[in-house]
């Protein structure tokens, strides 16, 4: 019986410590997806016909010789992860072939392509500001962020004066735009029936606004961003560029689009937005509306990687001191802001479409 308990509590234990390494070498995994970006494996395994061997994809991607024997460890993570599928040959001889899964597809060109913004969250400005965060809980907030203790100037200034973290911030931004743009207008066009004009507020290059547009063309779109990103929009689309501060007045539509901007922002900020927002449309029973594309943590599926992924963008998305909130804290700030109502249809992941209502 002793030995018994002994063996169940040292069990116990071991199950405490692989825990504790899962959680520990959890960022492996992000860095081994990275290194499949820097390499573009996926694309190597796409240009085959989404299966590849190994001497296949090395005939794609830029590699030392003396890395090969790495490079198969490499794959064996990306394949015990999920991002990646093996098989192996029938008669247990040969190369195995390496296949693109539902998460690799996600990686390569076409209209899904999710790659830049990975590349951007894997990126070492990122990445490197969070090797600080215990420090960071010891200092008050608001400043300095965890991002301009790394950095010492915030990410839009940074992006502002650094032409390739721009760039990747730009790209990055885009290509989130552009994959669930598609799915909002497939399984939510609804949230703009009855408008007839759009403002994107922070909306970048316009990738939000050009699939609303493209998608319902009696609705006249435009974007409000800061002068250095408005300078930077293409010109060759049916979308209009305006330069302006959202902290200081919003242009006139009916009605006003945030997507993933709020989040970035305390309360108060969010507050003194929103009340632009409100200024800008008008009255409800005239369409009025804001519509905000962000997370609203617990809404959705109850499933566990569901909920763990919303509480770990907000955890970093403390990165600018912005926070991921809940409906009640949603329903705190639209309120404070003068609104009288909303509705949360959480049908996009992770993330919700919430319409609010003068």
């Amino acid at each position: 019986m002793a030995l018994t308990t002994s063996s169940t509590s040292n069990q116990a234990l071991l199950d405490a410590q692989l825990e504790l390494w899962h959680t520990t070498f959890a960022y492996i995994k992000s860095m081994a997806l990275k290194s499949a970006l820097d390499l573009r494996i996926a694309d190597a395994i796409h240009h085959h016909g989404g299966a590849a061997t190994l001497p296949q994809i090395l005939t794609k991607i830029t590699l030392h010789p003396s890395k090969i024997p790495c490079l198969r460890r490499l794959l064996r993570v990306l394949t015990t992860t999920g991002v990646l599928s093996a098989r192996h040959p029938a008669d247990g001889g040969g190369e195995r072939a390496y296949g693109l899964t539902p998460v690799s597809r996600l990686l390569v060109a076409g209209p899904s392509n999710l790659s830049p913004m990975m590349t951007l969250l894997l990126d070492g400005v990122f990445v490197s500001p969070f090797l600080g965060l215990g420090a960071w809980f010891q200092r008050e907030l608001p400043v300095p962020s965890l991002f301009e203790m790394q950095h010492g100037r915030a990410p839009w200034d940074f992006a502002g004066q650094n032409p390739a973290f721009g760039g990747l911030l730009n790209e990055g931004m885009v290509s989130d735009s552009s994959f669930i743009m598609k799915i909002v207008v497939e399984e939510c066009g609804g949230i703009f029936k009855g408008v007839t004009s759009l403002i994107d507020v922070a909306g970048g290059l316009g990738g939000a606004a050009q699939a609303i547009a493209k998608a319902f063309p009696h609705v006249k779109c435009s974007v409000l961003d800061l002068p250095h990103v408005a300078a930077n929009a293409p010109a060759s689309t049916n979308v209009k560029y305006i330069a302006g501060n959202m902290f200081e007045s919003v242009p006139p539509a009916n009605a006003v689009f945030l997507k993933w901007v709020l989040h970035d922002w305390s309360d108060e900020e969010c507050v003194k937005i929103l009340k632009n927002c409100k200024r800008a449309i008008p009255p409800r029973h005239e369409g009025g509306k804001v519509i905000i594309l962000d997370m609203v943590v617990g809404a959705g599926s109850s499933d566990l990687k569901h909920k763990e992924t919303q509480v770990l963008f907000d955890l970093f998305i403390m990165f600018v001191n912005g926070i991921e909130r809940d409906e009640q804290e949603w329903k705190k700030i639209i309120f404070q802001a003068g609104f009288s109502d909303y509705k949360i249809t959480p049908v996009l992941g992770v993330r919700s479409i919430i319409e609010v209502y003068p």
